[in-house]
């Protein structure tokens, strides 16, 4: 499908609140950085945040000389071609930037965001309109080395039930906004796969409004890559929401992954799981999970769980993990988190190599089921089955060096 020549006028949205700060309680001059999720300053133009310096939270952790000029520098926010599948039970096309579906899921909170989202000509729709759950691929393979922007919304109608997934492979140096909209009693699954090459960049904010009794099940892969940092914003707006947020990533020497789910329970009788699993390897691998849940004073009956689970392959790696938990209301079902980050299991080892599987082997078949649960989430067989051989692929060339 090719990429139509734009012209497009650009359009900004300002806050009124300076970036990161609030008045101390204590009533004097001095400032405090703003510590709840929801009160964070949000801008659709980059010249409203200052200028990244690595001391920022958000940015703490991330390795800003690969990453720092999707941030300072402008990008190319033209169309670029991609490919799908066809389904009938959804579209795929260009809106315009001013069309209303852009911004109906949320705004940018950090500069790199607002940067892509300041940029982009276009925005790349995806309307699912079926009730069968059909599966809509859209594969992204043709960004060059370039420094470019980009805006998905995905949309589901009320009583519309599908899944899109977001095949990501080749180059990309790319910052770019993903909006989800999920209609009353909606069902939707969001899968994103990064595949990319070694020395790709990718940076992707993604924001969820999910609206009366509507279910999103949200699932991030990530396997390749240079620095892939996939940060999503769920929304339970309407009584009954509920979401499903799953991860699954595997950093190999020298690759920096980095998840920042946060989940923001608005109205009352909403429900989320959040679980991310992850493995490492090799010299320099590093990945990042950030969770926060943030329960409202007017989200009563909310049910809520999250956790992270790293399992280190090898010396010379780094995860970090950090749940974190708000609650403003005492009327809840239930609420709570855990991380944890550890080495094989050495009973399950001696379990399986009692039985005449060999060590490495028995390796594997360690860290395919650690990681299989979060697999067998993404409910297409086709792609779960890639995935699982992708998997072995990456255990059997660790094994091999």
């Amino acid at each position: 499908m090719a990429a139509p020549e734009i012209t497009a006028p650009l359009t900004e949205k300002v806050a009124a609140v300076q970036h990161g700060l609030q008045a101390h309680s204590d009533g004097g001059s001095a400032f405090v950085p703003v510590q709840t999720r929801s009160e964070r300053f949000t801008s659709t133009s980059p010249d409203d945040f200052a200028e990244v310096t690595g001391l920022e939270f958000e940015w703490k952790f991330a390795p800003l000389a690969k990453l720092k000029h999707l941030t300072a520098e402008s990008v190319d926010g033209s169309p670029v071609a991609f490919s799908y599948t066809e389904s009938g039970g959804a579209t795929v096309d260009w809106i315009d930037r001013t069309n209303a579906l852009v911004g109906s899921a949320g705004a940018p909170e950090e500069r790199a965001s607002a940067n892509a989202w300041a940029s982009v000509e276009k925005a790349l729709h995806i309307k699912v309109t079926g009730e069968d759950g059909a599966e809509t691929v859209v594969r992204r393979d043709r960004f060059d080395g370039s420094p470019r922007g980009a805006h998905i919304v995905i949309e589901a109608v009320p009583n519309s039930k599908g899944t899109v997934i977001l095949e990501q492979s080749g180059d990309a140096n790319l910052t770019e906004n993903v909006e989800i909209v999920v209609g009353a009693n909606a069902q939707l699954t969001v899968v994103t796969v990064q595949e990319w090459n070694d020395s790709a960049i990718h940076l992707s904010s993604h924001f969820a409004r999910v609206g009366r009794d509507a279910s999103l099940k949200h699932v991030i892969v990530s396997l390749g890559g240079s620095v892939v940092r996939i940060n999503p914003s769920i929304h339970l707006v309407e009584q009954g929401a509920s979401i499903d947020s799953f991860g699954l990533y595997f950093a190999d020497a020298g690759q920096y992954f980095e998840q920042r789910p946060y989940i923001d329970h608005v109205a009352a009788n909403t429900r989320s799981r959040v679980n991310y699993k992850g493995a490492l390897q090799g010299e320099g691998a590093h990945t990042v999970w950030v969770g926060d849940v943030l329960i409202g004073p007017h989200a009563d009956g909310t049910d809520s769980y999250e956790q992270n689970r790293n399992l280190v392959l090898s010396e010379g790696t780094r995860a970090d993990s950090i749940p974190n938990l708000e609650i403003e209301t005492g009327n809840i079902m239930g609420a709570g988190h855990a991380s944890s980050t550890g080495r094989f299991d050495d009973e399950q080892l001696f379990y399986l190599q009692s039985r005449g599987i060999s060590e490495e082997e028995a390796r594997r078949l360690v860290v395919r089921g650690f990681l299989a649960e979060i697999i067998q989430q993404i409910g297409s067989e086709s792609l779960e089955a890639r995935l699982s051989e992708a998997i072995e692929a990456e255990l059997v060339a660790s094994q091999a060096v």
